[in-house]
């Protein structure tokens, strides 16, 4: 059982810096009170921000902050389950959220999911919503237990009923068939990747035993034609390096030409000068420059001595020409030879180069046959490859065999825990104490009906004046009689299962809405009579009941904050 012993908060909502601290466990039952927006409903949102991080109250978490401070928002709950100490610290500007057991703080190292986690199901072991069904019956943003969709109100019962377990192991089953699922088709692929290998190993073999000899010869044949083409290209190369050799070494020194031809030109351009002078001598007796008379004597001597050197000149001309011609014939007969020798080498480098791939093929060919001839003489380890192959398949048949069946048992197992299942039967077995403590609830608030859940948490009602009645079909005043019994209805069963279980029990505005005052006064006299163990809490305007309560509670707000007042 939980037992909430105190809660207090600051700068939340409306409240300023200072504690408003209210004890939980002291009074059997507690009214609060005060005018509109004097922060009695404050408590509500408190308690369960500081539990599960949201308020009660449809307010976004921002807004939670005192608008005027703006910061240091904290709020702290702590409460006992089987003498354990508990204090919960939850705050915003800065974030906090702490958790105490016995006065030790909890890892802080988790992150916050992880520690809301711990929180919902290893300490409160409730949810929010199963929170506010037996601990909170609120007037504005609470969802009675009959508005809830299915799928919640069936949320709801597990957690009373702590069988939310078997939700979990539905959930772990599901996934152990997805994984053996995949793993099914997994063994699927190697299955039908062995029966392919298999089929190729056996094609293998019937081609070794089949084909290889066959292949040996053609590849021999192959060998001895490749031989016979490189003998050719041999025979050709021996061929052209005779010729090579008869051919020998050429050789033919260029600088003799060009120096011969350096020295006619020397030669004519020492003969053109003569030509030149003889040339002025012949025309002129008189220096056209001094304009003196050249002697005739000397003037003819010189003629004769030149045309003598030109005539020598015109000679060694004749002598050179004639070198140099034979020297141009020389160069031209190297030239051909050169070029006859290099198509003649290059011949032979083609050949051998035709030689090397001929060569070449030979030895891969060899290897060929090398290889066929292992696999020939190794036939046995190739039908042990078939068997390892055939092993492996059958393994795979069976582990395929032994899925299959794990399968077919998680299934069943998976069909066992969910909705319509196991816990439909523990359910069943819970709905004649539901519907018996909920028609009890009734007819001590005088509603004489006959109201039933089945399964599904959908509504039967029998009444001596309405037919085919539900619960939507009530009055509001009828229906907060109804929501009322299951509240309570509810608190006994999470008693009866002392799973959760819990002292507290706040209700926000019941007497200010449907509940008519013979309604008042019944309700009245189950929270003081019939409710036992609990700590309830009214929040109301109804300042006539004050004498109905052991405590009174009293909120008011001055100069923009909340503050409590005894």
């Amino acid at each position: 059982m939980i037992t909430f012993k105190t809660i207090r908060w600051k700068n939340f909502l409306s409240t300023g810096n200072q504690w408003t601290e209210v004890q939980l466990n002291t009074d059997q039952n507690t009214m609060i009170v005060g005018t509109n927006g004097s922060g009695k409903s404050t408590i509500l949102d408190a308690l369960t921000f500081s539990l599960f991080n949201k308020p009660f109250r449809k307010i976004n978490k921002p807004q939670l902050i005192n608008s005027v401070n703006e910061k240091d928002c904290c709020v702290e709950v702590e409460f006992d389950i089987k003498g354990n100490e508990y204090k919960i610290v939850r705050g915003l500007k800065p974030a906090k959220f702490e958790i105490w057991i016995n006065g030790e703080l909890q890892d802080q190292d988790a992150s916050a999911v992880d520690q809301q986690k711990k929180l919902e199901q290893s300490i409160l072991k409730l949810n929010f919503k199963s929170f506010t069904q037996i601990v909170i019956l609120g007037s504005s943003t609470f969802v009675p237990f009959m508005q809830l969709p299915s799928a919640h109100r069936r949320e709801v019962i597990e957690d009373l009923l702590d069988i939310k377990i078997f939700s979990s192991m539905n959930m772990l089953i599901k996934e152990k068939i997805r994984t053996i699922r995949e793993e099914t088709r997994t063994l699927e692929l190697k299955k039908d990747s062995l029966k392919e290998k298999l089929k190729m190993q056996k094609e293998f073999i019937e081609q070794i035993e089949k084909s290889g000899k066959e292949d040996i010869e053609k590849k021999k044949s192959k060998i001895k034609d490749i031989a016979k083409e490189a003998g050719k290209y041999l025979t050709q190369n021996e061929n052209l390096t005779e010729k090579i050799n008869e051919i020998g070494e050429v050789s033919f020194d260029s600088s003799t030409l060009r120096k011969l031809s350096n020295l006619r030109a020397k030669i004519q351009g020492k003969k053109d000068s003569s030509d030149e002078e003889v040339q002025f001598f012949s025309d002129n007796s008189v220096c056209p420059t001094c304009t003196q008379s050249i002697e005739e004597e000397f003037r003819l001597n010189r003629i004769g001595t030149l045309n003598a050197s030109i005539d020598k000149l015109h000679e060694g001309l004749c002598d050179l020409d004639s070198k140099i011609k034979e020297e141009e014939s020389r160069e031209s007969q190297y030239k051909e030879l050169s070029q006859e020798v290099s198509a003649l080498t290059n011949e032979v480098s083609q050949n051998t180069i035709r030689v090397s791939g001929l060569q070449r093929q030979c030895r891969d060919l060899e290897s060929e046959i090398q290889r066929i001839t292992d696999q020939l003489a190794n036939r046995n380890s190739e039908h042990e490859k078939l068997n390892d192959f055939n092993e492996t398949l059958q393994g795979t048949y069976e582990e395929l065999a032994t899925k299959t069946e794990s399968i077919k048992n998680h299934d069943f197992a998976y069909s066992l825990l969910k909705d319509g299942g196991v816990k439909t039967k523990i359910i069943k077995q819970y709905l004649p104490l539901i519907n018996k403590q909920v028609n009890r609830y009734l007819q001590m608030m005088d509603f004489f009906i006959n109201f039933q859940l089945d399964e599904e948490f959908n509504e039967t009602v029998q009444s001596p004046i309405h037919d085919n009645f539900s619960y939507a079909s009530f009055s509001e005043g009828e229906k907060m009689r109804i929501d009322l019994a299951l509240l309570f209805t509810w608190r006994e069963v999470a008693a009866f299962k002392n799973s959760v279980s819990t002292n507290l029990l706040i209700m926000d505005e019941v007497f200010d809405s449907s509940l008519d005052g013979l309604g008042t006064d019944d309700f009245l006299k189950i929270i003081r009579y019939v409710i036992k163990g609990a700590n309830v809490f009214i929040i109301s305007h109804k300042e006539s009941l004050f004498d109905k309560f052991e405590n009174v509670i009293k909120f008011e707000k001055v100069k923009g904050f909340s503050r409590k007042v005894q």
